[in-house]
């Protein structure tokens, strides 16, 4: 039974919990841990010191035990910014997730709330990031490394399966295969009712790492961001990046521009997912392909969530239209 989408820690099997973080949009990530009192490795840690401690305080009260690992599926900070609240805890992860931890500095974030309003991208920013403080965070990357080929590991007599997927989401995705429990943890290879948005990859390598995890057969797959589903999950995100990717495609063709894709581009049974102006990165990430620029150069950020913003108020007047004519 797939547990309610509640915030904290629940139990998947004997010595399997997820720890969920509703609504699951910009920040609000979800973790993993495998084991008991006598063993225990996390998956993922959280985008700030303060979330991160409340959840180690769930484990801590229901399942107890030290934590003596713990698995970065990707180097984005709301999967990692709270390793260090393990001391003397292994952390694992692929190489490019280690090297690309420090890419985005915490103290970036906190001076871009710190900014006025009249910042078009801060405006944009600020209200999912109120949540949280990235004060006092010490990036701690993985010092052991899951290779191309994959790593075996064992917890607490729990089998894991650790399987390099990316570039998809970025270009060190990692998730976390239990085949004796039936569970994968996929990091943000996979959002659940939430559009999805990517940093380094493409969407070739992105859809190829969806249908791997559907092809797993596991009955309960944790996402990044994102109620716990099963295969359908990753199959329903293979479509949406599948049409997105035609859609681009199709309005390059025609000479439009990203904003005008984004905004041109009907999102049907996507449109009522949550924060759907990520639309915006997918098309500038196709955008990028067809222009055969490398899969990891550098994004505007800043730009297109200004773009975004526009998006997300025509999407809400839509939306508005769509429950008036109901």
């Amino acid at each position: 039974m797939r547990p309610a989408f509640a915030t904290g820690l629940a139990r998947l099997s004997d010595k399997v919990f997820t720890y969920l973080q509703p609504d699951g949009g910009l920040g609000l990530s979800n973790a993993g841990l495998i084991g008991s009192r006598d063993d225990a490795l996390l998956v993922d840690t959280f985008f700030d010191l303060a979330h991160t401690r409340r959840m180690l305080d769930a484990i801590a009260r229901e399942v107890g035990g030290t934590i003596g690992r713990v698995v970065n599926t990707h180097h984005n900070g709301d999967h990692s910014w709270g390793n260090q609240l393990l001391p003397g805890a292994e952390i694992i992860g692929h190489r490019r997730c280690a090297e690309l931890m420090r890419s985005l500095p915490p103290e970036a974030l906190q001076r871009l709330k710190d900014l006025p309003g009249t910042v078009p991208a801060a405006r944009a920013l600020r209200a999912g990031l109120e949540r949280f403080d990235f004060r006092g965070i010490e990036i701690t990357p993985p010092t052991t490394f899951v290779p191309d080929k994959g790593l075996s590991l064992e917890v607490d007599g729990v089998r894991l399966e650790l399987l390099y997927v990316g570039p998809a989401h970025t270009a060190g995705d990692v998730i976390v295969h239990l085949p004796d429990e039936g569970v994968v943890f996929t990091g943000d290879v996979l959002f659940r009712n939430c559009a999805p948005i990517g940093w380094e990859g493409t969407f070739t390598r992105w859809i190829a790492a969806l249908e791997s995890i559907a092809a797993l057969g596991a009955p309960t797959i944790v996402p990044g961001h994102g109620p716990v589903c099963g295969p359908e999950g990753a199959l329903e995100l293979r479509d949406y990046l599948a049409y997105v990717r035609a859609e681009s495609e199709r309005l390059f063709t025609t000479g439009a521009s990203v904003e005008e894709a984004s905004l041109r581009t009907d999102l049907g049974p996507y449109a009522d997912w949550l924060e759907s102006e990520r639309i915006v990165f997918n098309v500038d990430r196709a955008y990028r392909e067809l222009r055969g620029e490398p899969y990891d150069a550098p994004v505007d950020f800043g730009s297109l969530m200004v773009i975004a913003q526009k998006v997300r108020a025509a999407h809400e007047e839509a939306a508005a239209r769509r429950g008036r004519a109901h």
